[in-house]
């Protein structure tokens, strides 16, 4: 990993970002002694570790997707028809996500990344 030169940084949150990426760790679990969860893509494992990190980046879409439906639905942009429609169309969709996290073996814990100093992905 190339260095980085901390001290060059103007803002004090990238400063702390550039130094635990130096080190290595991730910031509040590797401060508690918490074992870090990390995506695994080891040549064993890769199908299992490949459809985590897409899964994890579906689960997100999927939840912005709801964040913004309840937004445009309170907003009365939205017809009962519309409304209908988006709540079947989220509803399976997340039994889909539900469906291939199950065939990958994960568990729903394993879809909310640790960011380390940024927290919880989900």
């Amino acid at each position: 990993m190339a260095s980085v030169a901390v001290n060059h940084l103007e803002s004090e949150t990238m400063n702390d970002f550039a130094r635990i990426m130096q080190e290595g760790t991730s910031g509040p679990a590797h401060i508690r002694g918490e074992p870090i969860p990390r995506i695994n893509l080891d040549q064993d494992n890769l199908k299992n570790s490949l459809g985590q990190l897409v899964l994890t980046l579906v689960k997100l879409l999927h939840e912005l997707l709801e964040r913004q439906s309840i937004r445009r639905i309170e907003a009365g942009s939205l017809t009962e028809d519309q409304i209908e429609r988006l709540g079947v169309t989220l509803m399976r969709q997340a039994q889909e996500i539900d469906r291939l996290r199950q065939e990958f073996g994960l568990e729903e814990e394993d879809l909310n990344i640790d960011l380390g100093p940024l927290g919880q992905l989900l």
